[in-house]
């Protein structure tokens, strides 16, 4: 469902001969300009130095790329960043995953869809994403045995960096933009985040 991002942190304006080029190239690539990149424009070396790390990320293989797409939108959709899962499920769809599949990754634990895996990374990531992290010396034992350490070691920065794309989307207001209307599912809705937890007197 797609609902207008409330821009807590206004939306720049991408004017001038650089903003008018971001916005050339998003609409080329995306068919539209990303709300991340109005809030960004606000800090023009924060975005050269972002997209430049999104660049050196894509490049990373350690990791199968299915297993990284079920562990990002997993932490995406325990954050509650309904703007991260539209774009992942967007990126998904072009890379070739099974939608079907992927509209599940927010409700993976009652879902048959995927294998015992593919639940190891999902549970990994939500673990990794909760506040404070409660992951295990057995999970990271059992996803090393399965997948061996740098895919482990590419998995948790993957994760780490959702965390902070999600945490970033979801605090500026942004919303579901609408990137997924080009797969053949609606998007799942995100959870909404759990609430802080109240430190107990005495």
């Amino acid at each position: 469902m797609t609902t207008p991002s409330t821009f807590r942190i206004p939306a720049a304006t991408l004017d001038g001969p650089g903003g008018r080029l971001v916005a050339a190239l998003a609409r080329r690539t995306y068919g539209q300009v990303p709300d991340t990149v109005r809030v960004w424009w606000h800090h023009r070396p924060l975005v050269r130095a972002l997209l430049r790390l999104e660049r050196a990320v894509a490049r990373f293989d350690e990791l199968d790329a299915h297993l990284k797409a079920y562990a990002v939108m997993a932490s995406a959709a325990s954050i509650g960043c309904s703007w991260c899962l539209d774009f992942g499920y967007y990126l998904a769809h072009h890379d070739g995953l099974d939608e079907a599949t992927v509209r599940e990754v927010p409700r993976w634990r009652d879902s048959d869809a995927f294998t015992d895996l593919e639940r190891d990374v999902m549970g990994y990531a939500e673990a990794m994403t909760a506040t404070p992290p409660t992951v295990t010396d057995e999970m990271v034992a059992g996803l090393i045995e399965q997948l061996g350490v740098p895919a482990v070691v590419e998995l948790t920065q993957m994760v780490a960096l959702e965390n902070m794309r999600s945490r970033v989307n979801a605090t500026a207001g942004l919303t579901s933009q609408g990137f997924s209307d080009v797969c053949e599912l609606p998007l799942a809705a995100a959870r909404p985040p759990a609430p802080a937890a109240v430190p107990s007197a005495g």
